[in-house]
């Protein structure tokens, strides 16, 4: 009986933590920042990682409450640690940035999360790994190409510049001129401009 009441009230608090962030997202559309912001807050400090996250994001950007990025960074971990792939993302750029701790510990924790977003398919971190292993501290050209094409793939234009360079330049691959016209001309239709002007060059 004790472990049914238990269950019932594990219930009851997932259910209630997933209204309120209903509830603060359709407040923040709506333009009610506050409101939102208080709804979101109330289901973080619930344990609901989508709310963590979003109270993250109210920190970062000041939306209906002050910029905080100590704050913003403290509810990204929070949501991190409970695996929600854009807080890992986010999280990963808060230590890289702003983060305590020695430098060497937050790049080898951010380097983590950012492998383990990506890998869940977040196109950010897909595109930031790219960039980071083809001119980062820890040089890997072909890991560098393999997040760029993910990246790529899932329509991000800077991206695909990015795979351009690689085939013009023969980062990660065999030179091929052809492959990284291709690249270019794809990046330049999807509105990339340093790929219309390397076309033109």
């Amino acid at each position: 009986l004790e472990e049914a009441a238990f269950q019932l009230q594990q219930i009851f608090r997932i259910d209630i933590s997933i209204a309120l962030n209903i509830l603060g997202i359709e407040s923040m559309r709506a333009g009610h920042c506050r409101v939102a912001f208080t709804c979101f807050k109330l289901a973080a400090d619930r344990g609901y990682s989508k709310a963590q996250f979003n109270v993250g994001l109210c920190y970062e950007h000041g939306r209906g409450t002050d910029r905080d990025l100590e704050k913003a960074g403290f509810y990204y971990c929070q949501a991190a640690s409970s695996c929600h792939p854009m807080a890992q993302y986010r999280y990963a750029r808060y230590l890289l940035q702003h983060g305590p701790g020695s430098h060497w510990d937050r790049h080898h924790k951010a380097v983590a999360l950012l492998e383990q977003a990506a890998g869940a398919g977040i196109t950010e971190a897909q595109a930031y790994l790219g960039v980071f292993y083809m001119r980062g501290l820890q040089l890997q050209e072909k890991r560098g190409l393999k997040y760029l094409l993910q990246a790529a793939d899932s329509g991000d234009a800077q991206s695909r510049y990015h795979v351009g360079v690689c085939y013009e330049q023969g980062l990660g691959v065999q030179q091929n001129l052809a492959e990284a016209l291709r690249h270019y001309q794809q990046s330049a239709a999807a509105g990339n401009r340093q790929a219309r002007e390397r076309l033109r060059a």
